[in-house]
């Protein structure tokens, strides 16, 4: 469905962890729509850069630092859009932290934090919206799960138990509010980002990982959510490549799993950092953007599809070579 920005024009928008990477990227595309914004953030020099960025589009913005991970706040925060607006038509679930490494030597606080933040942050903020909804008749929940939600990240499993969490959450919610026609819970799985969540993560591996030239452009992810907004289904996968990775490991789930954490063994190996808990424990810090470092120059899409297919097919191939000899 081809964006139509006059039917997003004054229609208000709830975004939560929009002062960099996918958020910012989903605040200026509702900004240029015409919504009105209220953004969020914990960091309030960051969410102040992006409220200003969204006036200068001309679109109406509000932020209100909030920390997802305790329902107080998220409470303050729709009653913040409530007086700032007097609606809520679009709520964005989109905050979200990591931390990679093995299970046992990731710091148990910094586990824990992540699931406050990444489970109950999207929970906090159902939780609070959908009384909202309810009342007015309509309104559209958008959580940016990722890909992480069907399969896991290597050696990061409290991150992968979220996503795991989240979905089975949230298809929960879209069967109780299936009688409820004009109220729409929507799930994005977008594969890795080429934005600043890999520079802000929290890494106890030892790696330094670079994006690589692969991942989404978190504008193309962006744009998905409008679509959602305007468009609203239930799952929404919004590239070939998340498709794809879904696929495999729907047909050898424990062999796509085995292969990538051997990779990250292998890799683990070669340490090239030192362990950092990131932004889970604290606000992100610099830099406050759309888009983090790759590892390489960022090729075509076109090119992105040929590789695409290309790693589909040898994935495939040894996936299928190793399941017959294990049969």
């Amino acid at each position: 469905m081809k964006i139509s920005y006059q039917d997003l024009k004054n229609k208000t928008v709830v975004i939560t962890g929009a002062s960099s990477g996918v958020g910012l990227a989903t605040a200026e595309a509702f900004a240029r729509a015409g919504s009105k914004l209220i953004l969020t953030s914990r960091g309030e020099e960051a969410l102040d850069s992006a409220v200003e960025r969204c006036r200068a589009l001309g679109a109406e913005s509000l932020g209100v630092a909030t920390d997802v991970s305790e329902y107080p706040q998220v409470e303050n925060l729709v009653n913040r859009a409530l007086e700032f607006a007097g609606s809520i038509d679009y709520w964005v679930n989109n905050a979200g932290v990591m931390a990679s490494g093995k299970f046992e030597e990731i710091p148990i606080e910094v586990s824990h934090q992540v699931v406050k933040t990444n489970l109950f942050g999207y929970m906090n903020g159902a939780h609070a919206v959908i009384p909202v909804f309810k009342k007015q008749g309509y309104g559209v929940l958008i959580n940016n799960v990722s890909i992480g939600g069907f399969m896991p990240a290597p050696y990061s499993a409290v991150y992968s138990s979220t996503k795991f969490g989240i979905k089975g959450m949230m298809e929960c919610i879209q069967g109780e509010l299936s009688d409820q026609a004009d109220i729409h819970v929507c799930n994005l799985y977008p594969q890795i980002q080429r934005s600043t969540g890999n520079m802000h993560s929290a890494k106890y591996s030892g790696l330094d990982f670079k994006i690589p030239p692969s991942a989404a452009d978190p504008r193309d992810t962006a744009e998905a959510l409008l679509n959602l907004a305007l468009d609203p289904k239930k799952d929404k996968f919004p590239d070939f490549n998340s498709w794809a990775l879904k696929t495999m490991h729907s047909i050898f789930p424990k062999l796509l799993v085995n292969t990538a954490s051997a990779g990250m063994r292998v890799l683990m190996k070669l340490k090239d950092g030192a362990p950092t808990d990131g932004n889970v424990l604290r606000p992100s810090g610099y830099p406050h953007r759309i888009y983090g470092e790759t590892l390489l120059p960022v090729p075509s899409k076109r090119t992105k599809l040929i590789m695409g297919l290309g790693v589909l097919a040898a994935t495939g191939m040894i996936l299928v070579g190793r399941n017959r000899q294990s049969g």
